[in-house]
Formats: structure tokens, sequence, C-alpha cells
């Protein structure tokens, strides 16, 4: 197995030595950025498993960022380190696409476990046994290994969040998913985005697969339970 490299970005430059050092025992290769600008040439410059991103940095900050890396349709996972414990803070890194976050200070074993939660369902993107490298059904296909949905409208690349929701829906094809399900299954247990950020999701989905979304058969928001895919098509009432 392949050793998983890390992109740390945080000015703090003791506490960075001491995450650095943890992981390097856990058999992590890390390299180590001071800033924003520093983290975007390094994330340039090779390959990353995972990013932990500081927050409040010098330069650009931890969400811009993340929202580069977003906007040039980056996929690897992000782990916000962040010293704001409200919550709207944590549901935009969410939003803009973070994988997770960690609230300074914190348990260097929670991290790794974090971490090591992120890699997991990595591993179970792009697994096989049930839906296959390419999903296909009536409304298009979805490519988990290229990030990409191909439909009637074109070829959508997709986020690494889109990938995780749709290889959940395909999974459970006519099933309503709680929140809670998807929370666990995309997100991790402590991720808390809003009832809002899912819907924005399916609405997404809508644009992408269906023939109306004003009037969609494929991807149905269930009031008060939860979230269901029909692949064959069903209409409803939403």
């Amino acid at each position: 197995m392949n050793t998983r490299r890390i992109l740390l970005v945080e000015d703090e430059k003791h506490l960075a030595e001491g995450i650095m050092l943890n992981l390097e025992a856990e058999g992590f290769e890390t390299v180590w950025a001071a800033d924003g600008n520093t983290a975007m040439d390094q994330y340039h410059a090779g390959r990353f498993d995972l990013i932990l991103l500081d927050i409040m940095l010098p330069g650009i900050d931890g969400l811009e960022v993340c929202r580069r890396i977003r906007a040039e349709l980056g996929t690897v996972p992000i782990l916000f380190l962040t010293a704001r414990d409200r919550l709207d803070d944590k549901k935009e890194g969410l939003a803009i696409g973070a994988d997770d976050y960690i609230t300074k200070p914190f348990d260097i074993e929670e991290l790794i476990l974090r971490m090591k939660a992120i890699f997991r369902r990595q591993t179970w993107l792009a697994s096989e046994e049930i839906s296959g490298a390419i999903y296909a059904f009536p409304g298009g296909s979805i490519d988990f290994r290229k990030f990409e949905a191909r439909t009637s409208s074109g070829t959508h690349r997709l986020s690494n969040k889109e990938c995780l929701l749709l290889k959940l829906f395909s999974e459970h094809p006519g099933e309503v998913l709680s929140r809670n399900m998807i929370l666990d299954g995309v997100w991790g247990y402590n991720a808390y985005p809003s009832s809002r950020t899912v819907d924005n999701f399916i609405l997404r989905f809508r644009k992408y697969f269906e023939p109306d979304p004003a009037r969609p058969i494929y991807f149905h928001t269930e009031f008060g339970t939860g979230y269901r895919f029909t692949p064959q098509g069903e209409t409803t009432n939403d």
C-alpha cells in the first residue's frame, strides 16, 4: 500500500511540528505549508491524499484556499483545523467543499481517527462491489473514478461530496435515506451540514439528471424524513 501524503497547512510552527511528528509515527508522509499562498504552491506541485487546513492563515485564509482548490475541480479531501467554534463557520467550511473539521485545541488521536474516517469514505467511493466504477440509469451515467456525470444536458464535473452522495443513492435505490444516514455516509458523524445543504445537492442532481427539474422523477425529497433515489423514474409531488 502506498504511503498516504498529507499537506499540513498551519502557521503555528510548534503545533505544526507536533502534528507532523505524530502523523509520521502513524506512517503518513507530511508536507508543511505555513501560509495560504505556499499551500497553493505545494498543492500544485504534488499529489496529496488529504489536506489538513487551518482557517486563520497569513495571506489568503484557509477558506479561500479551499475555494480555490474546489474552483480548480480539485477533489482531494480537506479537513479544517479551526479555532472557530461557531456553528455558522463550520457550516460555511462544509458548504464550500470541506470534508470535515476539528476545533482547536484537539486531541491528536481524534484528529487521526477523523483522517482515517475520511480515508474509509474515499475507499468506499472507489469500491466497485455494488454500483461499479460507472453507474448507469435512464437519467444518465456516473463515473466514480473520473468524478463525472454524463447526461442528456452534457458532461458535468462532480465534486467529491457529490460523488459520495450519488454513490450512497446508487447503493440504496428506492430507499428513503434519512439525514443521519447521509450525514454518516457522506460527511462523517460529527459534521453538521444543514438540511438546506443537502437540499442544494438534490437541486444540483435534478439539474444534471432530470428531464424536467421542476417535476423530478429520480431524486425526491421526502419531507420530514429524508431523500430517495428512484433509478427507473417515479412521478411524485416534489
